[in-house]
């Protein structure tokens, strides 16, 4: 192979990693100012989350020293990823815009909101209902064992954090399964053929994130296996109306 035409190759990974860098660092920046944000305004957000009706019940405590700088950064890191979520998503999509043809673009884009907002009911879910519910049945185990509970600070916020955020993630499944019957990478018909496994999955994970009660394990695993039948609904709209197309497409192809 000849030195030119090595050249011609490296160049388009070079503008790639180029292009990948410059998506990264323009991420980075933004997080920082988010989480910058997030550190003015962690002292109200504590402030609030310390008043909830769970944590009325749980008598927190500081062990060491940084403690309380530990859970304002990690207050602020917190709000940081939530603001930053529709900024990276887009930088994602920007970076991968190149490689997409113009009609790909365009819904890639589109989903970027409906992201961002399943994303914050997540959280919300997970907040409001689920980590109260564990909480509380954890607090009645401690009861049970006559033992009196000393809670740190930050371990009381790692814990609700440990449990909100991944959930933030899976209510992301029906754009992520609308998305890739967009772009013909999925269909409903294999979705509904992964409908045992699925639910399988749902429900293990439900079962292990939640108290071994089956009124907590069906307040969770329901949303979810709620979630991946809106998946399989939104999947076969999206399916049938390109199958439309596709016809459409053939005819006018035939005359």
């Amino acid at each position: 192979m000849s030195a030119v035409a090595r050249d011609e190759q490296q160049q388009p990974l070079t503008e790639h990693l180029g292009e990948l860098r410059k998506r990264i660092i323009y991420s980075l920046v933004y997080f920082a100012a988010a989480v910058i944000i997030g550190f003015v305004f962690a002292g109200r957000v504590v402030d609030e989350l310390k008043r909830t009706a769970v944590a009325q019940q749980i008598e927190l405590h500081v062990f060491a020293m940084p403690d309380a700088l530990a859970v304002y950064m990690k207050v602020a890191l917190a709000l940081g990823v939530i603001l930053s979520v529709p900024f990276i998503l887009y930088q994602v999509w920007a970076f991968a815009k190149p490689g997409l043809r113009e009609r790909e673009q365009k819904i890639a884009l589109r989903f970027i909101p409906a992201a961002t907002v399943l994303f914050v009911i997540g959280l919300g879910f997970a907040y409001f209902i689920l980590f109260p519910m564990i909480t509380r049945f954890m607090l009645v185990m401690t009861k049970t064992l006559q033992v009196q509970e000393m809670i740190g600070l930050t371990q009381y916020f790692n814990f609700m954090f440990s449990i909100v955020f991944p959930f933030g993630v899976l209510f992301e499944l029906p754009v992520i399964v609308v998305f890739l019957t967009k772009i013909r990478a999925l269909n409903p018909v294999r979705l509904a053929k992964m409908r045992k496994l699925a639910y399988f999955t749902l429900i293990v994970t439900a079962v292990i994130l939640t108290p071994p009660e089956i009124i907590s394990d069906i307040l969770v695993a329901g949303p979810l296996l709620l979630l991946y039948e809106l998946s399989i609904i939104l999947s076969k709209r999206v399916y049938k109306k390109q199958q439309r197309e596709d016809e459409k497409n053939h005819l006018d192809q035939s005359e």
